[in-house]
């Protein structure tokens, strides 16, 4: 079922899910880009969830029969804060560079932890997993302890939720803003 209580029946199953630790300011981006998420019609086969920092069940949640998977987290790459990055992660590196395998610890597992974890467990259950990894980040400003988003951050969290269901709805993100980076 979708964050809606829809069936998502057999078709094109799509997972967003919100990563981070709202106690960690910026951190907390993801959690809120799916809090506002869930209040958005969505296709019957789109499954939103608030993964926060359980890293370790995102990464079997991702075995289980999506086509795609969009991560909404906080993502430096040297940017100016509140700058949206969309990521291709769908690429697996080849057997002889394959990342080492990932001792799991919940509560610091970003999202290229969880997908070098789902790439350990693809190894070890014949290739299951989505086919199509994408990651909605955002630049953060800060990512001290204390609750809630920084300025510059929280004044994107709407473009993120455009940028997320253009994504969702047209596999690719050619509506989003201006602003929007690829690697």
């Amino acid at each position: 079922m979708n964050s809606t209580g829809r069936d998502l029946g057999q078709g094109h199953r799509t997972l967003v899910a919100g990563v981070g630790n709202i106690f960690l300011g910026d951190d907390g981006f993801g959690v809120e880009v799916v809090r506002r998420l869930a209040s958005q019609p969505l296709p019957d086969d789109v499954e939103v969830v608030d993964s926060g920092v359980r890293g370790v069940h995102l990464a079997y949640q991702l075995l289980d029969g999506y086509e795609t998977a969009v991560l909404v987290d906080a993502t430096s790459r040297g940017a100016a804060p509140g700058t949206i990055h969309l990521i291709d992660a769908s690429a697996r590196p080849p057997r002889g560079d394959a990342p080492a395998p990932v001792a799991p610890d919940g509560h610091h597992m970003t999202p290229d932890a969880v997908l070098a974890l789902l790439e350990t467990l693809r190894n070890s259950a014949g290739g299951t997993g989505p086919r199509r990894v994408l990651v909605v980040g955002c630049e953060p400003a800060s990512v001290e302890e204390g609750i809630g988003l920084s300025e510059p951050v929280a004044a994107v969290v709407d473009e993120a939720v455009r940028c997320v269901l253009s994504v969702v709805r047209d596999e690719a993100c050619h509506a989003c803003p201006e602003g929007i980076s690829e690697p």
